[in-house]
């Protein structure tokens, strides 16, 4: 039968959806394993597989990443080295000491690379990825150690810089339109949030979105410590990138404070027409994508100049009139100067910052999570390592090193039981790949340029998915179990049982590391936020106690990252739980009105200082027994109660400018904790 040409012309094109930007990164990253292994066959390095899989471990879609990664990870193999040498030797007579002395190195790096969740964390993990796959495979026969090591790195060397080079000149994406990118977005998502929020029509995903732009402004600082490796003026972008995650950090608690006073004068019917008016206008900029920054300026003006006129009034709808007002003129004000740094981001020149820039945007650590994540990867090692000494199995010292590959790996998740698992799947899939090409195509190769050819489909398809964000989990398995597999020797051979022996190998280590996982490291997402929660209980008391320093950018910079850390778990608590009743958008605002308030103690008569100081105390009580049990109990009635005696104290006096933020600060704290309370009394004996 045949078919007319006509009707073969109506059918539909063949659409072949390639990404050109992942379909490149797979290119530079096989450019840069045919180098290294033409490089690793040149100088008959003993074990070129380990360089070829060390190309497809630390290879990244962002060209700029390498290169602080590249040399973080060459410390980390440097300082792994270095402990392979020093303990191997000496201990090789005990190797039951020699084991837990390199899993309590292990289970410290682990801790320090958890700790740190910036780009040095690489540092640390590779220091303890390298010191194992160094050490363990060659326990039974120590004697030389010296030489195995400095092969192990040189082999890691050589694919590192290699990848580096390759991506770098064949993939020159950079680390800066990336946060001007980002930056853009995060603007144009807090307008039209905060549009919604002042208006009368909230959304219902309202939290999950504020969640999101807190977890964007965190996000930003990561990607700009690869500033200082992409550009010659990369110090003033950086200073522009630290004052825009000053900025940014700002937004959310102002816009969401607005929000809260406008909430309460509409529950009150109390909404002034004047201030509706100023609503209309500032909504109408915000929902405008081409809104010109000169409108800011007006805006500004007319809410100042509001909230001077209805602080004079003292009553209580006055003072939330006030606050809603002074919140909008300072959240269009950090907007403003938002997006004029995030247009700047990436030219030449010294930025003329204020002292916003003057502390690094401080990122929230959790000692207690990170001791958790090193014990649980030591504790790991040291079964790996007893079960194979007690079995006297023959290939447990590889299936110890791969073990240690993953823990160390997939250390920082929450619960790393699922990744792992979908690892062992991907592992299982990849063999009969594997067995085709070591059985069946490689015996037919000869010589280096053919094999590169016969390998170019398996690696390029492996390198796009690896590009893929959806997919990339999937490509560690793969590579590892087809690399290993192959074995890429000098001289090729083709056994079944040795084959056979390090798929077992590979799976055992993968089966022990998921078997471990689920003993010591289930704790679900839910349990980590709400550590996260308990923390910034923890510092809110700390920062209402008057006896304590503190510094205002610090904080806010902690509590901000928080909140977003806070993000990307709340989407694992169940319905019920009561994470979701724990509003930290809320505590960060609480915060930062605490913040005015210790700054006016200075400036106010004693008495009113000490009512202030009582205040703040009964507030600072308060936080502290959230942290200790640990939930969101509610605010006793007796902090209520000092908010109003401190209000009332304030209104009393002449309003100079600490004292007037001071007053507008107490408004906040009481809308916060205090939604639904009655409106404040005025103390007529003041």
């Amino acid at each position: 039968m045949t078919i007319p040409l006509a009707a073969l012309r109506r059918l539909p094109p063949i659409a072949l959806d390639i990404d050109p930007q992942k379909l490149l990164f797979s290119m530079s990253s096989f450019i840069a394993a045919a180098l290294t292994l033409g490089v690793a066959f040149w100088a008959s390095l003993p074990r070129p597989w380990w360089a070829l899989l060390t190309v497809y471990v630390t290879a990244q879609p962002m060209a700029g990443a390498f290169r602080p990664k590249a040399l973080y990870r060459l410390g980390g193999i440097a300082t792994g080295a270095v402990v392979t040498i020093a303990l191997v030797p000496n201990l090789q007579s005990t190797p039951e000491l020699l084991v837990l002395c390199l899993a309590v190195w292990t289970g410290f790096c682990i801790y320090i690379a958890v700790l740190d969740r910036t780009p040095r964390a690489f540092l640390f993990q590779m220091a303890a990825f390298s010191s194992a796959v160094m050490s363990f495979p060659y326990l039974d026969d120590p004697g030389n150690i010296f030489e195995t090591t400095i092969a192990r790195v040189e082999e890691m060397t050589l694919a590192i810089l290699c990848v580096t080079a390759s991506h770098a000149l064949l993939q020159p994406w950079s680390a800066t339109p990336v946060i001007r990118a980002r930056a853009q977005a995060f603007l144009s998502h807090a307008r039209r949030w905060t549009a919604e929020a002042l208006g009368r029509h909230h959304t219902r995903l309202e939290n999950e979105h504020r969640r999101t732009l807190a977890a964007d402004v965190t996000e930003l600082g990561m990607i700009a410590i690869h500033l200082p490796f992409d550009q010659r003026w990369a110090p003033a972008t950086m200073r522009r990138v630290t004052a825009l995650q000053q900025h940014l950090a700002n937004i959310l608690p102002l816009a969401s404070a607005a929000a809260n006073r406008l909430d309460r004068l509409r529950e009150s019917a109390s909404l002034p027409p004047v201030l509706e008016a100023l609503l209309e206008d500032t909504i109408g900029w915000l929902v405008c994508e081409d809104g010109q920054l000169a409108q800011v300026g007006p805006l500004v003006r007319r809410c100042e100049a509001m909230a001077l006129e209805a602080e004079a009034k003292g009553d209580w709808t006055a003072l939330l009139t006030a606050s809603a007002c002074t919140r909008i003129a300072e959240f269009l004000t950090a907007l403003a100067a938002s997006h004029r740094l995030a247009a700047r981001i990436g030219s030449p020149g010294r930025p003329n910052l204020a002292a916003a820039t003057a502390y690094r945007f401080v990122l929230a650590r959790d000692h207690g999570v990170a001791a958790l994540a090193g014990f649980a990867t030591g504790t790991a090692i040291l079964l790996y390592c007893a079960v194979w000494i007690l079995l006297a199995w023959p290939n447990g010292s590889a299936t110890a090193a791969f073990a240690a590959l993953i823990t160390c790996s997939f250390a920082a998740q929450d619960d790393p039981a699922p990744i792992i698992a979908h690892y062992l799947l991907a592992t299982l899939k990849t063999f009969p790949l594997a067995a085709l090409y070591l059985f069946v195509i490689l015996p037919r190769v000869d010589g280096y340029e053919m094999l590169i050819i016969t390998l170019a489909p398996a690696l390029l398809w492996m390198g796009y998915i690896q590009a893929d964000p959806k997919r990339s989990p999937q490509a560690l398995p793969m590579f590892s179990c087809f690399i290993v597999a192959m074995g890429f020797l000098a001289r090729f051979q083709a056994d079944f049982a040795l084959f056979v022996n390090t798929g077992l190998a590979q799976l055992g280590g993968i089966v022990a590391t998921l078997a471990v996982t689920r003993m010591f490291r289930s704790a679900n997402a839910a349990w980590t936020a709400r550590r996260i929660l308990r923390a910034n209980w923890g510092e809110l008391s700390q920062l209402a106690d008057i006896r304590r320093p503190f510094l205002a950018e610090r904080w806010t910079a902690m509590a901000v990252d928080r909140l977003g850390q806070v993000a990307a778990r709340m989407a694992f608590a169940a319905p019920g739980d009561a994470l979701h009743a724990a509003d930290g958008l809320a505590d960060m605002r609480v915060g930062r009105n605490i913040i005015p308030i210790r700054s006016a103690l200075p400036h106010v008569p004693h008495e009113a200082r000490h009512l202030l100081g009582v205040a703040l105390a009964r507030l600072s009580r308060f936080y502290g027994e959230r942290w200790r049990e640990g939930q969101a109990i509610a605010p006793p009635q007796m902090l209520l109660v000092e908010l109003d005696k401190a209000l009332n104290a304030l209104l009393g006096l002449e309003l100079n400018a600490p004292r007037r933020r001071a007053l507008r600060a107490l408004v906040g704290v009481r809308c916060n904790l205090f939604p639904t309370s009655a409106p404040l009394v005025p103390d007529e004996t003041v």
